[in-house]
């Protein structure tokens, strides 16, 4: 229980960020499966180079909101592309 004001929004104001973050960490998880699932299933090039897109911006976007760092973000999008040039795809 906070004793101050000051303490008490602060609490506050880190369960919003905190409720924020994990939904854009649910959005992360969802755009890397769905290209994931794609990739297994042998989809068409153009769905999976589309899935690629979203799933980057995606983290691109969310890294640019400071959820996960930028170094992190590239990482993945690396890898996705490599796992689309490996398909067949184009990125």
């Amino acid at each position: 229980m906070a004793n101050h004001k000051s303490a008490d929004k602060r609490h506050r104001q880190s369960l919003k960020r905190r409720s924020r973050n994990r939904h854009l960490r649910g959005e992360i998880k969802d755009a890397v499966k769905a290209f994931r699932e794609a990739l297994e299933t042998k989809a068409p090039a153009d769905k999976l180079t589309a899935l690629y897109r979203e799933a980057a911006s995606t983290l691109q976007h969310i890294a640019s909101k400071g959820v996960i760092k930028k170094e992190n973000a590239s990482r993945r999008i690396s890898r996705l592309a490599v796992a689309v040039h490996k398909a067949g795809g184009q990125s």
